[in-house]
């Protein structure tokens, strides 16, 4: 049973905002096992209503079509026993596909559309439950939850985004150029970026890290060092 919007509004949560590449999803898996906090994926959200639509046949640039997908599809989210995170979309296991640069291509350019964003809002409210939540996503300190508690924003040079993805990629035997990943890193970018709703930005009160350079372990250390409330 969920809580109510006073209840949740007690809980608190750690918002992990940045670009593509930037390491937000692992590192907020990582935090959120570290304190044993729920953790909120937006961009499967958004993923999610977009492999939807590609499901349906739906034109991408046909907002009152992606805005009735959006209240339609039906998302969630189950562990396996050996702690991986699957997505199903509409009762079926999507997470591979979400994971493409398609369904990447088709979260950015709905995630354009204002009327999604509203659909979607109160469904990512829905994961604040005690004892507390990470929200990793591209808004979830500015527009989600901008009374959380804790925010940050994670970065690092588009060169070593688009490195981090083409090994990410050949390791599961998809064939890609790197070239091309920075040119789709540094488009997205810019999509994101000078969209008119949530655009990418740190919130005024997120602590920004620069990633280029550090691993993955030094990352994590450094946000839990940020949360001394929640640790003992």
């Amino acid at each position: 049973m969920s809580a109510s919007p006073t209840q949740s509004a007690l809980v608190d949560v750690l918002t992990i905002d940045g670009p593509s590449g930037s390491g937000k999803g692992t590192i907020s898996r990582m935090v959120a096992a570290r304190l044993g906090w729920h953790y909120l994926d937006s961009g499967a959200l958004y993923r999610g209503v977009g492999v939807a639509a590609g499901w349906a046949g739906l034109d991408l640039a046909d907002p009152a079509a992606l805005v009735r997908c959006a209240f339609d599809t039906q998302i969630g989210f189950q562990e396996t026993p050996e702690g991986e995170l699957r997505v199903i979309v509409n009762g079926l296991d999507a997470t591979d596909e979400l994971r493409t640069e398609t369904a990447g291509a088709a979260a950015s350019a709905i995630a354009a559309v204002p009327e999604v964003r509203a659909a979607l809002r109160d469904r990512q409210r829905a994961f604040r439950l005690a004892p507390g939540l990470v929200a990793d996503g591209r808004d979830m300190g500015t527009v989600i939850f901008p009374d959380a508690r804790y925010k940050v924003f994670l970065t690092a040079s588009p060169e070593e985004r688009a490195e981090r993805r083409y090994k990410q990629l050949k390791d599961k035997g998809v064939s890609v150029t790197l070239d091309d990943l920075l040119r789709e890193i540094l488009a997205r970018d810019a999509r994101d970026a000078n969209r008119a709703v949530a655009p990418l930005r740190p919130a005024d009160d997120a602590v920004c890290i620069d990633t280029t350079g550090f691993g993955i372990d030094v990352v994590v250390e450094r946000v839990l060092a940020l949360m001394p409330a929640t640790r003992g």
